[in-house]
C-alpha cells in the first residue's frame, strides 16, 4: 500500500489554493481591463480576443506538450460537432460580458455567475435527469424568487444575468461530452472563430476604423493582451484544480463574481437599489444551502464528476 506524505498533500493543497485562488482573482478583477476599452465596440473587442488568444494557445499547447492531443481531436469528426455549439456560446458570453461591463451593468454581470451554479444544477435536472437533493431544491427557489422579485417588483428583467448564467451553463453541460482537455477544446473553439474574426478586423483596418493602431499604443497593447487574459486564468485554474477537491473549487469560484460586485459597487459607482440588494442577498443565502450542500455531498462522493470551466469570462 502507498504511503502518502501528509506534509506533501498539505503543500498540494496550499498551492492549489493559490493557482485556483488566482485564478478567480484575475477573472473577478478583469472588469478593470476591459474598462480600458469601453469606447471600442465589444464586438470588435471579441475578434481581437480571439485572434490574439488563438495565436497564444498554439505557444501554450506547444509548450505544455499537449499538441498531439489536438491533432488527435483533430481526426475525430464527433469532437469537432461538440464543439461548434460550445463555441458558439463562448462567443456570445463574451460578447454579453464585455458589453454589460463597457455600460454599466457589472452588477447585472456578477449576478449571473452567482447564478451560475444553480443553473447547471437545473441543467442537470432537466438534460441529464438528476434528482435533485433537497437542499438543492431549496436553493434553485430562492434563486427564482431573486429573479422574479427583480422583474416584477422591480420592474427589471435581468436578462443580461440570465443571459450569461444560461450561456455558461449550457456551455458547461455540452464540453462535458467532448473528448477534450480545457486547454484543447478552447484552443479548437478559437480556431473556429480565428478566421471570421481576422476577416472582420482586416476589414475594419482596410476601412480606417478599426482600433489596432488607429488609437493609441496602449490601446494596441490592451488588444493584444486579451490573450493573455483568457490563456493564464484558465492555466491557473487547471492546475489548481488537479491539486483540490471539487467542493474547495466550488467555494473558491465565488471570488470572481464577488469581486465583480464589489468593483461595480465601490469603483465605478454603479447604483444598486433596495431590490437588487434583496435579490442578491436570496441569491447568497442560495448559493450558502448549495455549496454547503455540495461539499457534504463531494465527501461522501468516490468519484465526483469532472469540473470544466474552460471559457469562462
Amino acid at each position: 500500500m502507498k504511503h502518502i506524505n501528509p506534509s506533501k498533500s498539505r503543500q498540494e493543497s496550499l498551492s492549489g489554493v493559490v493557482y485556483a485562488s488566482s485564478a478567480f482573482l484575475i477573472w473577478g478583477l478583469s472588469p478593470i481591463y476591459w474598462k480600458v476599452m469601453r469606447d471600442i465596440p465589444a464586438f470588435e473587442i471579441i475578434m481581437h480576443r480571439v485572434i490574439w488568444s488563438f495565436f497564444f494557445l498554439i505557444i501554450v499547447l506547444v509548450f505544455q506538450k499537449h499538441w498531439n492531443e489536438f491533432m488527435a481531436a483533430v481526426k475525430k469528426p464527433r469532437t469537432f460537432m461538440i464543439l461548434i455549439p460550445t463555441t458558439i456560446l463562448l462567443g456570445f458570453n463574451w460578447f454579453i460580458y464585455i458589453w454589460a461591463i463597457n455600460n454599466e451593468h457589472i452588477l447585472q454581470a456578477s449576478l449571473g455567475y452567482f447564478i451560475n451554479p444553480l443553473i447547471n444544477v437545473l441543467l442537470g435536472m432537466l438534460f441529464l435527469r438528476e434528482r435533485l437533493r433537497h437542499l438543492q431544491t431549496m436553493s434553485l427557489a430562492l434563486a427564482t424568487i431573486a429573479v422574479l422579485y427583480l422583474t416584477f417588483y422591480h420592474g427589471e428583467f435581468p436578462w443580461i444575468a440570465l443571459s450569461l448564467a444560461f450561456a455558461f451553463g449550457f456551455y458547461g453541460l455540452i464540453r462535458k461530452v467532448a473528448p477534450v482537455s480545457s486547454l484543447v477544446g478552447l484552443f479548437i473553439e478559437m480556431l473556429f472563430l480565428s478566421g471570421p474574426a481576422l476577416a472582420y478586423i482586416l476589414f475594419l483596418n482596410s476601412k480606417g476604423i478599426g482600433a489596432l493602431f488607429h488609437i493609441s499604443l496602449k490601446i494596441d497593447l490592451f488588444l493584444m493582451g486579451a490573450a493573455f487574459l483568457t490563456a493564464v486564468p484558465l492555466l491557473l485554474f487547471t492546475m489548481g484544480t488537479r491539486r483540490l477537491n471539487l467542493s474547495t473549487v466550488g467555494f473558491l469560484q465565488y471570488i470572481a463574481p464577488s469581486c465583480m460586485f464589489l468593483l461595480g459597487v465601490f469603483l465605478y459607482n454603479e447604483p444598486i437599489s433596495s431590490a437588487q440588494i434583496f435579490a442578491f442577498v436570496l441569491i447568497w443565502t442560495a448559493l450558502f444551502i448549495y455549496s454547503t450542500d455540495a461539499a457534504r455531498y463531494y465527501r461522501l462522493a468516490k468519484n465526483p464528476p469532472d469540473l470544466n470551466i474552460s471559457g469562462k469570462l
